[in-house]
């Protein structure tokens, strides 16, 4: 993870809480790696694409499956949260860093939607557009970054957002009625998977809007 400066880093109201402060602290103590922690985060992501599509292969342990797969995805995001600060803590950069920083992401956000995908009937497509609607985002950010520009970071459907859909629909459907958990025909995780795909294109837009209106100043 790159020890990058406050105002190139995702905005995240966690990070400003005494709890939050305290793990990073005892982290940083005991001289975790940034890139560990990023690496982490990733075999959180993919563990949690599996547990969603586990849900479509192994019908009998849904339940457990969805709500395993909402935790996995808090603790990727949790792994995202804390390699930034750590960095920063401990004053480190990698050479690797950017590569660390980007990569283990677009790997959780590809399995944790495919993983939706063939939860929802085995609807890996769905999952595939979502993935690619999310990988846009990024891409615009990093290439307006490499360009010149700021960081954008703007939404309607950043990482947060989408995780934080994925991890309300695991909770939700690891806890209600299976009648409840399908709207006219479509299971709720199809209809996760095509707002984000819908949202995510806006935010790519915007984000390009963004840049483009930065770099032509």
């Amino acid at each position: 993870m790159a020890a990058d400066g406050a105002g190139d880093r995702r905005p995240i109201a966690a990070r400003n809480l005494a709890l939050t402060g305290r793990v990073a602290e005892w982290l940083i103590r005991r001289k975790a790696s940034p890139d560990g922690i990023s690496i982490a985060g990733m075999v959180a992501g993919l563990a949690a694409g599996l547990c969603f599509a586990a849900v479509w292969w192994l019908p009998e342990g849904a339940r457990a499956f969805w709500l395993l797969g909402a935790a996995l995805v808090q603790m990727r995001l949790l792994a995202n949260l804390f390699d930034g600060m750590v960095a920063v803590g401990r004053g480190i950069a990698s050479p690797l860093g950017e590569l660390f920083n980007e990569v283990p992401d677009r790997v959780s956000d590809t399995a944790i939607l495919l993983g939706l995908g063939v939860a929802a009937g085995g609807n890996w497509g769905l999952g595939l557009a979502a993935s690619l609607a999310a990988m846009a985002t990024a891409y615009i950010r990093a290439v307006g970054k490499a360009a010149g520009a700021p960081s954008d970071f703007s939404g309607p459907m950043a990482k947060q957002q989408r995780m934080a859909l994925a991890t309300a629909l695991g909770i939700w459907c690891a806890v209600t009625p299976l009648g409840w958990q399908s709207v006219a025909g479509w299971h709720l995780a199809a209809w996760v998977l095509a707002l984000i795909t819908v949202l995510a294109s806006v935010t790519a837009w915007r984000r390009l809007s963004h840049t483009a209106k930065h770099l032509a100043r």
